[in-house]
C-alpha cells in the first residue's frame, strides 16, 4: 500500500481521531491530581523519544501511544490552577473544542481566498476589540502568534510612520542615512521591546531611557520635551509587579506633540474589560497602536497575539504584502495587517473565547484574577512573608528574610509539583514572582499554594 494510500485510509476511518480523543479526556480528568511540572520520574520517559530516524512509516496509532504515554506526563499543566511561573493562561473550553474542529478544517488565514470563514471572523473580532479596549473607529487589527509579534508590526508601522513625515520612505531607502526620529522608553519595557528595536535596526543605544519609578512605571516628571518625530513606549502590566504607566498623562502631553505612543499591553490591557480595574487603563484610547495576547489574560488557546492601530495606512504600508501571484478579494485580506503571509487561522478560536464568555464573562475572569492575586498576597503575609509590590492586577512578589530563604523557598516549590512558578529580580532583590492568570485557579488552590510555600519555606532539606 502507498503511503497516500495509507493516509487516506486512516483519514476517512476516523479511528485516529477516536484514539486522539480518548486520549485527550485521559489527559483533562488527570489534570487536577498531575503533577504542575513534571518530575524525575517523568523526565526520564523522554528518553523514549531518543531513536533513530526510521526508513520505513509508521503507524499513526503507534505515534499517538507514544506521544500520551511518554509526552503526556511530560507536559506543564497550564490550564489548570496552579500554574504560575510565567503569564500563561489557560484556556477556555470553548475556545478548546473550536481548536479542535478548526485543526482539522487546517486553513491558511492569509487571505479571504484561503479562508472566507477566517476573515469574516477577524472582522468581527476587531470589531469587538474595539468596544472592549474602547478604542478609535479608525482602529486595525492583525492576528499574530503572541504580544512579541505584535509590537514588532506595531513598532514597523511607527518607524514607517514617523520617516515619512520626514520625508523618507524607509520601504525604498533603508535606514541607512535615514534622518533621525526619537524613540523615549523607560528601563522597566519588557525584553520583547528591546528585541524589537534590535531587530528593527533602531538599536537599543540611541534609545531615550528615562527612569521608572520603585513599581516600574513611567516617571512623569522625567519625560523630555515630545515632539512629532517622536514614539513613546509605554506599558499595561509590569511583568514583575503588574504596575500600569499614567497613560492619560503622557498620551495628552504625545498627542499635543504629535507623537506616536505605543502600548506594551501583553496581559494588562484587558484590564479595561473589568469594570472594577478599568480605571488601570485609562487613557489608552489616546494612543496610536497596542498590543495584547489572547493566551494570557483572556485564556486563548496558544498561539493568539493583536497589534491594533489606528494608522491603518501606516500598518498596511510596514508589513507591506505584496506579489503578482496575490489574489486579492473586496473583503478583509489579513496578511496586509501583520507580517506573515501564511498564518493559522487564530481568529477562530479568539472568537469562540469572546463570543462564548461575552462581557461578563471576560469582566468576572479578568477581576478574578485580581481577587486571587489579593488573596494570595494576604494569606502569605499571615505566614511573615513579604509581599513587596502593590497587588494592583495579577502579580504577586514574594520574598523571604533573606536572598538565600527566599531561593531556598523557590527550589522546593518548584521540584514539589505542587505548583510552578519562577524567581526574578526587583530593585536588587531576588524575590518569588507569582502570576495568576487562568480561569481554573479557585479558593482551593489559593490554601494549597500558601500551604506549599510554608512548606517550602520551613523544610530542613
Amino acid at each position: 500500500m502507498s503511503i497516500q494510500e495509507k493516509m487516506r485510509q486512516e483519514l476517512y476511518s476516523k479511528k485516529i481521531f477516536d484514539q486522539a480523543r480518548a486520549y485527550a479526556f485521559d489527559y483533562i480528568e488527570g489534570l487536577v491530581s498531575m503533577d504542575v511540572f513534571p518530575q524525575k520520574e517523568a523526565l526520564r520517559l523522554l528518553s523514549h523519544f531518543d531513536e533513530p530516524f526510521r526508513t520505513e512509516s509508521t503507524s499513526t496509532s503507534e505515534i499517538l501511544k507514544q506521544l500520551h504515554l511518554y509526552g503526556s506526563p511530560n507536559t506543564t499543566a497550564q490550564i489548570g490552577g496552579r500554574y504560575f511561573g510565567f503569564v500563561n493562561g489557560g484556556a477556555v473550553p470553548a475556545a478548546l473544542a473550536s481548536k479542535w474542529l478548526t485543526d482539522i478544517w487546517d486553513q491558511n488565514g492569509g487571505l479571504y481566498y484561503t479562508s472566507a470563514i477566517n476573515a469574516k471572523l477577524e472582522q468581527v473580532c476587531e470589531l469587538w476589540l474595539k468596544e472592549i479596549f474602547n478604542l478609535p473607529n479608525s482602529t486595525v487589527a492583525g492576528f499574530v502568534s503572541g504580544t512579541s509579534t505584535a509590537n514588532l508590526c506595531a513598532i514597523a508601522a511607527a518607524r514607517y510612520h514617523l520617516l515619512k513625515k520626514l520625508e523618507w520612505d524607509v520601504n525604498e531607502n533603508g535606514l541607512a542615512g535615514s534622518p533621525p526620529f526619537r524613540i523615549i522608553a523607560h528601563k522597566q519595557v519588557h525584553s520583547s521591546i528591546k528585541k524589537t528595536f534590535a531587530l528593527l535596526g533602531l538599536g537599543k543605544k540611541r534609545i531615550e531611557w528615562i527612569p521608572s519609578d520603585n513599581h516600574g512605571r513611567i516617571r512623569i516628571d522625567a519625560l523630555p520635551e515630545l515632539d512629532e518625530t517622536c514614539l513613546i513606549i509605554l506599558q499595561a502590566g509590569n511583568v514583575n509587579t503588574g504596575a500600569f504607566d499614567d497613560f492619560d498623562k503622557v498620551c495628552t502631553k504625545a498627542n499635543k506633540a504629535g507623537a506616536w505612543v505605543h502600548i506594551d499591553g501583553a496581559f494588562g490591557l484587558w484590564a479595561a474589560a473589568s469594570q472594577s480595574l478599568s480605571h488601570l487603563t485609562k487613557g489608552i484610547e489616546k494612543a496610536t497602536s497596542w498590543a495584547v495576547d489572547g493566551h494570557k489574560t483572556l485564556n486563548t488557546p496558544y498561539d493568539c497575539g493583536i497589534v491594533l492601530c489606528k494608522e491603518k495606512d501606516a500598518l498596511i504600508s510596514a508589513m507591506q504584502a505584496s506579489g503578482d501571484y496575490i489574489v486579492r478579494s473586496d473583503k478583509r485580506e489579513s496578511m496586509f495587517y501583520s507580517n506573515e503571509m501564511s498564518k493559522r487561522a487564530r481568529a477562530i478560536e479568539l472568537w469562540a473565547t469572546l463570543k462564548y464568555l461575552g462581557k461578563d464573562g471576560i469582566d468576572e475572569m479578568v477581576t478574578g484574577f485580581n481577587t486571587y492575586a489579593l488573596l494570595l498576597a494576604n494569606k502569605l503575609k499571615d505566614y511573615y512573608f513579604e509581599i513587596i509590590n502593590d497587588v494592583v492586577f495579577n502579580q504577586v512578589l514574594i520574598k523571604g528574610k533573606t536572598d538565600e530563604e527566599t531561593n531556598v523557598c523557590l527550589k522546593n516549590l518548584q521540584e514539589s509539583g505542587t505548583l510552578w512558578l519562577g524567581g526574578s529580580k526587583w530593585m536588587g532583590q531576588d524575590v518569588i514572582r507569582v502570576s495568576i492568570c487562568s480561569w481554573f485557579t479557585n479558593e482551593e488552590d489559593i490554601e494549597k499554594t500558601v500551604e506549599a510555600f510554608v512548606r517550602a519555606r520551613d523544610s530542613k532539606d
